[in-house]
């Protein structure tokens, strides 16, 4: 797409700001979030010939085709180093857009105080990884910090399928190559289907929206590749039910023994308000399949992995109420905003009340620290 002179101005406020999403719509100004709350850039209040114009002088034919056909489109553009994401699309009759800035560069694990263990992802050679979370969560940073991970120290072929392309990755130790749909290919589960004829090592599957998508993958995971995805749900054992339910009641059995074998671990992020400062902090919950999981996978027994997830942490599993009260402990959350999102309060309070009491007491040593703070460098997904 084109970026247009009031569509330029707009971008280099969100850059000047560090606005994580901007929208702007008809009869209002244009609004920008910081630090996860809405705020008006300018006051100019925008009206329908100003928009129509905007979307005249920035879209090509075929993407206006593409939107006047679907009243929707999903783009993306540069300014200098910055990228953004952008989704047009119509509401009450008129246009709208929502723009997603993405970082600047590729922050490392360390940058973004990501919890280490996520870098044993990386270094599996095949099986099925997933990132979950709300919208807005962080998770194509993480991704775009695994898979930068793996160029920099793997000589391997990476081959990512977008929608759109957010992180552009170049080459380092890896190949890379970048698929974006719509442009380089039809649908997520073409592209896939594809990728076994080009000899990938690491595939990145921008999202599993539908069935055909996630039959590609786990098909892909099977045979020898490392297939990264995300999905859009609470947590990490949400995942599984999520996947579970796209398919048919007499497939389902068949699937769970498929995921036993192929799925090696499910991410899921939250960001919540930073304590004190502006900016936000994350919680991460880490699940790893190993032959307890698997077993509980295989025989749809789901709500007994969280508590393998909450007593694991020595197998480096990170529970999601784990990550709450060590984030409340080193003084990163306000308890009152953890208890908004605890998934067990009786248990976040066991696990905060031992990371008080000093270890000579308690004889246990003090938990690991699970998630500590993204600050302002993790840009929503």
């Amino acid at each position: 797409m084109n970026i247009s002179e009031k569509l330029m101005e707009l971008l280099e406020i969100c850059i000047e700001k560090k606005v994580s999403d901007l929208h702007i719509s008809v009869n209002t100004e244009p609004l920008g979030r910081i630090h996860g709350a809405l705020t008006p850039l300018t006051d100019l209040v925008w009206n329908e010939e100003q928009m129509q114009a905007l979307i005249n002088a920035c879209l090509d034919e075929n993407e206006k085709n593409e939107f006047n056909t679907k009243f929707s489109l999903d783009t993306a553009c540069s300014v200098g180093k910055t990228r953004f994401r952008i989704n047009i699309y119509r509401e009450r009759g008129y246009s709208a857009w929502a723009i997603r800035r993405l970082e600047d560069k590729i922050c490392t694990v360390e940058e973004l105080d990501l919890p280490a263990e996520m870098l044993d992802f990386a270094k599996m050679k095949d099986g099925l990884v997933l990132f979950t979370g709300p919208t807005g969560s962080g998770k194509s940073t993480s991704l775009a910090t695994l898979l930068n991970f793996i160029n920099e120290n793997r000589s391997c072929h990476i081959l990512t399928i977008e929608d759109p392309i957010e992180y552009l990755h170049v080459n380092k130790k890896s190949l890379v190559h970048q698929r974006e749909i719509g442009t380089d290919v039809t649908t997520f589960a073409n592209s896939l289907r594809e990728a076994l004829r080009e000899d990938p090592d690491v595939i990145l599957v921008g999202e599993m929206r539908d069935l055909d998508t996630i039959r590609a993958a786990l098909t892909a995971a099977e045979t020898g590749h490392l297939v990264f995805s995300t999905l859009h749900c609470a947590d990490t054992v949400g995942a599984l039910d999520r996947i579970l339910s796209m398919y048919p009641a007499e497939e389902q059995e068949a699937i769970r023994r498929q995921l036993a074998m192929t799925l090696k671990g499910v991410i899921a992020q939250r960001l919540l308000p930073r304590r004190a400062v502006k900016g936000r902090v994350a919680a991460v919950e880490i699940l790893k399949i190993n032959n307890a999981v698997a077993n509980l996978v295989r025989t749809a027994q789901f709500n007994q992995i969280y508590n393998i997830l909450e007593t694991s942490s020595g197998k480096g599993m990170k529970g999601f109420d784990t990550a709450l009260a060590k984030l409340v402990y080193d003084g990163l959350l306000e308890e009152s905003k953890a208890l908004t999102v605890v998934r067990n309060k009786a248990l976040f309070f066991d696990k905060l009340a031992l990371l008080q009491t000093p270890p000579e007491q308690s004889g246990t040593e003090e938990v690991k620290t699970t998630a500590s703070g993204f600050f302002n460098k993790m840009r929503p997904s």
